[in-house]
């Protein structure tokens, strides 16, 4: 046996070992020699006292400044308080009972020792309660120096656990370090020469015992390197291993289902998805596996609300009653059908409001062709509803955008007309005023072009009159008001409505020249100016500009594709799109061409959401050789582990037979019972969700290898994607939604600054003044079924546990999380009374939750106290503030994935972070960066500096089996970078690394053997 695989065991005896073992995750020899320090403490040097980590296991050294027994419970109890300090901060130490006799004795004023203890606060102050020490100046008298090999040299602090403090693993350490001589050195020499690194016997002797600070530096070059190295060493061989394995190319078939989705979507591929998809295509053509990451978002889906009105030929209809062949009319005036159905469920609904009065509702991703300010309309751009908002005045306050006209057409609502539509609109227009309810008739509404302005000019010529350069018919009740302006729209003009006294209306009337608003010449008003409202811009086709955009609430919607070049139709003019659009076109791609796509999902509900978009937006081509079904299309099926027996039975023959083209699934597609008839795409949604094994194993299902697109929406910085995803090729969706309003964060130190608080309260009031709403999170819900627990007993066996369990130090138990329940009860009875508060948790009923949540999206109550259940799927546009209780509880992504709920409107959001740990705490630092940025890749950094590598870098996510200990993947990018480019150049030169024998030993240890496996396939 090598000597750096020898069990601890052999060489420090059971007790130590098995602590090392259970606690630390060290095993043998070569385990303990890279357990590196985390830093080091000279002679005379201080540590600093105020960068401690609450609720963390520290190792300090320090000085002790006063100490002193105080008697508690009326003299029966008594314990050590000792105060140390560093010279820029100081900590107190705790002892009780028997325990603190011996530290009386020798912890005495001016005394230097290193402590270890967990950091805890009691009284807003820092203390370690019966922390470990060892003395660091005894006297020769006081007997041999414990810690005299330290003596003028830099001490090593190494990661600790409460049950070995620092310096018992540094004895450890001492004993094995001689086997750092027979270290396999994994390096070439060539490497090591070029890039001027130490030998590794010489980087781990200076690691553990250096002289100097330079023999540190020296040391973790070398390390870095080694780990670095060995690790895109293994991403090398594993990418070079998928270009030798066979690969089933999927090139584009013309004419397949494919075109026939294109054709039938209602949008255009944004500029990044049209990019990223011809990545996608141009790799599925290879015949070796495409191996690529997608992240970012891919997109969403935009629609309108089930009554918003489509024109047909025979007139509006309700958007609810589109089917497949329905006959709409589009901007040029032509008819094209309705060949695309998608119900969308439950959207955020927004409101255009036009110039003229009029207004359109949709959703927040509609595409609106617009004009901008001034144009005549030739410069005519697609623009989000979104977009629109952020961007909707001109610096002078005026309107930016005008929506491009339509070309009035011919209706015919099929009713008879019976009567002259002139004298219908002259009759209506001599009696308006007398008939409150008066309405045109349908008949002559969904009417021709001339039957339509015959009733506009009977009204006109009854009631209307020239005033200055307008024609106004005045005084006209309200429904006869609403369908002269109808009329005036269907005719290309625009009608605007000011009320007046008795529920009316005048209504001001512009039409194109072509159609005169008045019969009788001697009511026509002089000059064609007369045609326009007062004040009104001249442009062709009387252009609306766009004067607000109103929230509406929560309603179903639906989208639907137009078979027309223009992919729009009536209603206003818009396009629109969807999402999993570049996955389900590689998907439909591998389909045209023989094979089977398998989409992996790592929960059922969202394997549920997929087959339920897909399975819409492809409409009768997902019906493949079914009754109904498109010639061209394919079957999409559903595969999850709680399915029925008969429904799984046929799906699982529907994907052995070939039948089903498309598979969207959860873990249940990895099991042996699953067998495809020629899998040729295999799509990962949620890549973090699933480990390397994971994902191989779906793959191993095709006859050759399938190609592999994996996707996250989450930011991966690059390093990142070098290292744990370092074996694919990456492909970035970055266009960000655009006019979302700024959210600012600040971070509210409840107990430093109580009136921080205070004024947290105060903003939220200020904002439901204004007409907006907002959350209150916080952690817990707050019923019996979440109760804290009681107070943590003494760890067993520790000295003066019983004694402790009677401190004040002990009755002070550590504060619980804070909870919905209470915090909602203190808010409405103190600084948020008067407003309307709910609560929302996910232990609340069904219909509970989905009743406060409509009632929330409509307006009906100001603030919503809630757990995380609004981290995914809330969108309420007017919600603008929230304050996060005890934000310091939650992790970088989730409080940046709840800020995400406000400053979703046209009002800038606001997100307060509460939290009572102390300024200098590393939960503190971690709250101030979130405040600090929006970006969703800075923020992944900082995410991953807080977890670590070994997280990242842990079995489940690449099959390594031990973290990363010196590298860090964040701060060494310089380095893994030019590890890359010199593994890439090793391994083609010499792909079975036979003339490294070192550097495979090296491998073997980091892959675990079904890692190891898949690289020897290779």
């Amino acid at each position: 046996m090598a000597a750096l695989d020898e069990p601890l065991k052999k060489i420090l005896g059971g007790t130590t070992a098995k602590v090392l073992a259970e606690h630390l995750d060290l095993h043998t020899v070569g385990d303990l020699l890279h357990h590196y320090p985390r830093r080091y403490a000279e002679r005379g040097e201080l540590t600093r006292l105020a960068d401690l980590p609450l609720d963390e296991h520290v190792t300090v050294v320090a000085q002790v400044a006063d100490a002193r027994v105080l008697k508690f419970n009326g003299g029966r109890g008594q314990r050590l308080e000792v105060t140390l300090t560093d010279g820029s901060g100081r900590l107190r130490l705790v002892f009780f009972g028997k325990g603190l006799h011996k530290p009386h004795k020798e912890l005495l004023p001016g005394r230097r020792a290193m402590f270890a203890g967990k950091v805890s606060v009691f009284n807003r102050r820092l203390q370690l309660a019966h922390p470990e020490y060892e003395l660091l100046d005894r006297t020769a008298e006081d007997g041999e120096d414990a810690v005299s090999a330290f003596a003028n040299q830099l001490m090593p602090i190494y990661p600790a656990c409460q049950q070995m403090a620092s310096w018992k693993i540094a004895k450890a350490v001492d004993a094995v370090l001689p086997s750092a001589q027979d270290a396999v050195d994994p390096l070439p020499e060539s490497l090591r020469e070029g890039r001027a690194l130490v030998p590794l016997t010489e980087a781990l002797l200076k690691i553990h015992r250096p002289g100097t600070k330079a023999d540190i530096a020296d040391a973790r070059s070398r390390l870095k390197w080694d780990e670095a190295f060995v690790l895109q060493v293994a991403l090398a061989r594993r990418r070079r291993a998928e270009t030798q394995l066979p690969a089933v190319a999927r090139t584009l078939v013309q004419g397949g289902i494919l075109d026939a989705f294109d054709a039938k979507l209602p949008f255009t591929l944004t500029e990044g998805q049209q990019k990223v998809s011809r990545e996608i295509f141009d790799d599925l053509a290879t015949e070796h596996p495409m191996h690529r990451l997608l992240q970012g978002e891919v997109g969403s889906g935009k629609a309108q609300p089930l009554d918003a009105l489509v024109l047909t030929p025979r007139g509006f209809r309700p958007m609810g009653e589109m089917t497949v062949g329905t006959e709409v009319v589009v901007p040029s005036g032509e008819l094209a059908v309705v060949d695309g159905v998608f119900p969308q469920g439950e959207r955020e609904v927004w409101r255009l409001v036009l110039s003229d009065g009029s207004t359109v509702e949709c959703d927040d991703e509609h595409l609106w062709i617009v004009g901008a300010d001034g144009t005549d309309g030739s410069a005519e751009q697609v623009r989000t509803t979104r977009e629109l908002r952020g961007d909707l005045l001109t610096a002078d306050g005026r309107p930016k955008w005008s929506i491009a006209p339509a070309t009035p057409v011919d209706l015919d609502g099929g009713a008879a007309r019976q009567l002259d539509p002139y004298e219908v609109g002259r009759t209506l227009g001599e009696g308006g005023g007398d008939r409150p309810a008066a309405r045109v008739p349908d008949a002559y509404r969904d009417a021709p072009l001339k039957d339509r302005l015959a009733v506009v000019q009977g009204l006109m010529d009854a009631g209307g009159l020239p005033a200055g350069a307008a024609a106004v018919y005045r005084a006209a009740p309200g429904p006869l008001a609403a369908d002269l302006a109808w009329l005036v729209r269907s005719l290309g003009g625009v009608a605007r409505l000011d009320p007046v006294p008795g529920e009316a209306y005048d209504v001001t009337v512009a039409l194109p020249d072509a159609y005169p608003p008045f019969r009788d010449p001697a009511a026509a008003p002089e000059g064609a100016a007369a045609h326009r409202p007062p004040g009104a811009e001249v442009r062709p086709g009387f252009r609306r500009a766009v004067h607000a955009i109103e929230y509406v609430g929560r309603a179903p919607v639906q989208c639907i594709s137009v078979r027309h070049p223009s992919h729009a139709y009536v209603t206003d003019h818009f396009t629109v799109t969807h999402n999993t659009m570049v996955a389900l076109r590689a998907m439909l791609g591998v389909v045209d061409s023989g094979g089977q796509a398998a989409m992996l999902a790592p929960t059922e509900v969202l394997a549920q959401q997929h087959h339920r978009s897909i399975t819409e937006m492809m409409g009768e081509l997902a019906e493949g050789g079914m009754l109904g079904g498109a010639e061209r299309g394919t079957k999409v099926v559903l595969l999850t582990g709680s399915m029925g027996a008969a429904a799984r039975r046929q799906a699982l023959l529907d994907l052995v037979t070939g039948e089903a083209g498309i598979v969207i699934g959860t873990h249940a597609l990895i099991e042996d019972k699953v067998q495809f008839h020629d899998l040729g795409l295999v799509v990962v949604d949620e890549q973090h969700r699933f480990g390397v094994e994971q994902r191989d194993a779906l793959r191993s299902k095709g006859k050759q290898s399938p190609h592999l697109l994996v996707m996250t929406a989450t930011p991966i910085p690059r390093t990142v994607a070098m290292t744990v995803f370092g074996d694919l090729e990456t492909s970035v969706l970055d266009q960000l939604p655009a006019g979302r309003s700024p959210i600012a964060s600040h971070v509210v130190p409840a107990k430093d600054k109580p009136h921080f608080l205070a004024r947290a309260w105060e903003r939220v009031r200020e904002e439901v003044a204004a007409g907006h709403q907002g959350y209150v999170v916080c952690p817990r819900i707050g019923d019996e079924e979440d109760a804290p627990k009681g107070a943590k007993k003494g760890a067993a066996g520790s000295k003066g546990a019983a004694a402790k369990e009677s401190s004040p130090e002990d009755a002070a138990e550590k504060r619980p999380p804070l909870a919905v329940l209470d915090i909602a009860g203190q808010l409405t009875t103190g600084p948020l009374d008067g407003l309307r508060v709910a609560v929302l948790h996910g232990r609340m009923a069904p219909d509970d939750k989905d009743d406060v949540m409509r009632r929330f999206a409509a307006g009906e109550l100001d603030v919503l106290v809630a757990t995380t259940v609004i981290e995914v799927g809330v969108n309420v546009p007017n919600a603008t503030a929230m304050v996060i209780m005890d934000a310091d509880r939650f992790g970088v992504s989730q409080l940046h994935q709840l800020r995400g709920r406000v400053g979703r409107g046209a009002a800038p959001g606001l997100c307060l972070l509460v939290s009572e740990m102390p300024e200098a705490s590393p939960a503190r630092a971690r709250l101030a960066a979130v405040a600090g940025t929006l970006d969703g890749f800075e923020l992944s950094r900082i995410d991953l500096e807080q977890r670590r590598e070994g997280d990242v870098l842990g079995q489940a996510q690449s099959g390594v089996r031990s973290s990363l200990r010196m590298l860090a993947v964040i701060d060494d990018e310089e380095v893994i970078a030019a590890a890359r480019d010199e593994a890439t150049e090793l391994v083609t030169a010499d792909p079975e690394l036979s003339g490294y024998p070192e550097l495979r030993i090296a491998l073997s240890a980091l892959l675990d053997d079904a890692r190891e496996q898949y690289l020897d396939k290779g």
